[in-house]
């Protein structure tokens, strides 16, 4: 099991301005013809996000530090609160994440499985709260040929 120890790790801190280009390709990829998303100064779709993981390469730096097994991961959940509207294009996010939660519950096949999560705040330039991502990974219970 990952260690709980590391409940309220913080990762290290990323910045990641939201570009047009950007906003228009995640749009075309989801297949949405939203107008919002194709203006001068368009809105970022909500999952638009995401793509922080660009930067900072995913959560691994304080999923690592929990001592998961990437081997044996799975991405469970993906949450993302708003505290107001999404940014558009030109705004300038800090960002990074931290290990919220840690449990674990038994598997229907057997074994217990470690859910680990994480939330990720962005902030604009202000240092206001912008949004927040929570990410759930769960950890399956390891395979007898692996104990």
């Amino acid at each position: 099991m990952p260690n709980p120890d590391v409940i309220g790790r913080q990762g290290e801190t990323f910045v990641m301005d939201v570009e047009r280009g950007k906003i228009r390709e995640f749009a075309l990829a989801t297949g949405t013809r939203n107008p919002a998303y194709f203006d001068e100064r368009p809105v970022a779709p909500p999952t638009f996000l995401t793509t922080q993981l660009v930067w900072q390469g995913g959560e691994a730096d304080v999923l690592l530090a929990s001592g998961v097994d990437f081997g044996r991961s799975l991405h469970a959940q993906q949450e993302y609160v708003f505290h107001g509207p999404p940014p558009r294009a030109g705004t300038r996010l800090t960002f990074s994440s931290t290990i919220t939660d840690m449990y674990e519950k038994q598997g229907r096949r057997g074994g217990a499985m470690t859910f680990i999560v994480t939330t990720t705040e962005f902030r604009d330039d202000e240092g206001r709260l912008v949004a927040e991502a929570r990410n759930t990974t769960v950890e399956t219970a390891a395979g007898q040929d692996e104990q």
